[in-house]
C-alpha cells in the first residue's frame, strides 16, 4: 500500500462505546475493566468508553446505562498503563459538565461529534477540551449525507476551533470505497491537521473503506473487537491489525494478544453474532444512522410493521443521530397508512 501520509496510524478501539448500543448500554464494571486491561496490555492506543450516544446519553430517549458511565470511565482509567481512555461527546446530549468530570477522572481524549452540517455547535466543547489539556478531535457524523465541499467546509470549522484531527464518520455504513477516497483526499488537501475515519460494516465495506482511507492519508482509525458496534459493527480491530501487518504497516499492537482478547473476553459479551442481517443491511442501503436499528425493531414490533419500512422512511427523511424520538412517530404514521395499530 502506498500511503499518502508519513504520520503513524493511531487506532481507537470503540467496542466499549459503539458496542454499548449492541448490549443496550448494559456494560458492567467488570466487563469494562477486563476489556480495557487486556487491550492496554496488547498495545492499543486509545480505548473509547462512553454511553453509545456519548457522554450524558443515559436517558429514557437513548437508553439507560446499567452503570453510570463516569464509573466505567474511572474503571478503564484505573487499569490502563499505556492506552489513553477516550470519550465521545455529542453537543446537546453531553455538556461541558460531563466533559470536565470525564477529564477529572482521567480521560485524555474527546471526540466532539456533530452531524456533518452542524460543526458550529462543537466550538465550545473543543475549546474547553484543549483548555483542560485533552486531545480534542472533531467527528463529523453521517458523512455520506453531505456533498464533499460541505464536508470540507465543516471540517475547516472544527480545525479553526482547535480540533487536532477531524474524522469522516460513516455512521450509516453507507459509503462506497471511491466515496471514502474522495472525502479523505479532499480533507487532506484542505486541512493542516490529521484526518480520521470511522466505518460501519452495514454493506460489508468497513475494512475496504478503512484501507481506502488509510491509503488516502487518514491516520486516526477506529475499530471494534469482534465488530462489537452498532448495526453490523465497525471495522474489526483484530482483523485490521492483521491486515496492516500483511501490508507492512506496524502499529505497535500485538496481533496474538488481540486475537485472544477478541475470542476470550469480548466474544462472550456479544448477545449474538455481528453478521450483516436484513436490518443492518437496509441501514447501509438507506443511509440511516446505525444506532437506529434496535429502536426501529422495537417500534416495528409495537406497531406490527416491518422495521425495514421504518428505516427506509427515516432515510428518506434524512433523520440524523439524536432524532431517535422520530422513530416512534414514523412507525405510527406507517402503521396508520397500512391500517395497523399499536
Amino acid at each position: 500500500m502506498q500511503r499518502k501520509s508519513e504520520k503513524p496510524i493511531k487506532i481507537t478501539e470503540v467496542c466499549l462505546r459503539d458496542g454499548s448500543h449492541v448490549v443496550a448500554h448494559q456494560f458492567t464494571e467488570e466487563q469494562v475493566r477486563d476489556v480495557a486491561q487486556a487491550l492496554d496490555a496488547a498495545g492499543m492506543h486509545y480505548i473509547e468508553v462512553s454511553h453509545g450516544d456519548g457522554l450524558g446519553g443515559s436517558t429514557i430517549q437513548y437508553g439507560r446505562s446499567r452503570v453510570n458511565e463516569m464509573k466505567l470511565i474511572e474503571t478503564a482509567v484505573s487499569v490502563c498503563k499505556q492506552a489513553t481512555v477516550a470519550v465521545l461527546l455529542i453537543p446537546g446530549i453531553g455538556t461541558v459538565n460531563e466533559l470536565k468530570q470525564a477529564q477529572e477522572l482521567g480521560a485524555g481524549l474527546v471526540r466532539v461529534a456533530t452531524h456533518v452540517t452542524e460543526a458550529d455547535v462543537s466550538a465550545q466543547h473543543i475549546h474547553l477540551a484543549r483548555e483542560l489539556g485533552m486531545e480534542a478531535l472533531g467527528f463529523l457524523m453521517m458523512a455520506h449525507s453531505a456533498p464533499v465541499d460541505k464536508l470540507v467546509e465543516q471540517a475547516k470549522l472544527m480545525e479553526s476551533y482547535g480540533a487536532q484531527a477531524v474524522y469522516v464518520t460513516d455512521s450509516a455504513g453507507a459509503l462506497l470505497p471511491h466515496e471514502v477516497r474522495e472525502r479523505i483526499a479532499a480533507l487532506r488537501q484542505s486541512l493542516d491537521i490529521e484526518i480520521g475515519f470511522h466505518a460501519h460494516n452495514n454493506l460489508s465495506l468497513a475494512m475496504a473503506n478503512t484501507l481506502a482511507a488509510i491509503e488516502e492519508g487518514a491516520t486516526r482509525i477506529d475499530g471494534s473487537m469482534r465488530c462489537l458496534g452498532a448495526g453490523a459493527g465497525n471495522t474489526q480491530t483484530e482483523v485490521l491489525v492483521a491486515v496492516l501487518e500483511r501490508l507492512g504497516i506496524d502499529v505497535g499492537i500485538d496481533l496474538y494478544q488481540m486475537m485472544d482478547v477478541a475470542e476470550e473476553i469480548v466474544g462472550p459479551i456479544l448477545p449474538g453474532s455481528q453478521e450483516i442481517k436484513k436490518g443492518s443491511l437496509v441501514m447501509g442501503y438507506a443511509g440511516v444512522y446505525s444506532s437506529f436499528l434496535l429502536h426501529a425493531e422495537r417500534a416495528g414490533k409495537r406497531f406490527g410493521i416491518d422495521p425495514r419500512d421504518i428505516l427506509i422512511e427515516l432515510g428518506r427523511r434524512k433523520a440524523v443521530g439524536g432524532q431517535e424520538d422520530m422513530i416512534i412517530d414514523v412507525a405510527a404514521e406507517l402503521a396508520k397508512r397500512q391500517g395497523k395499530g399499536a
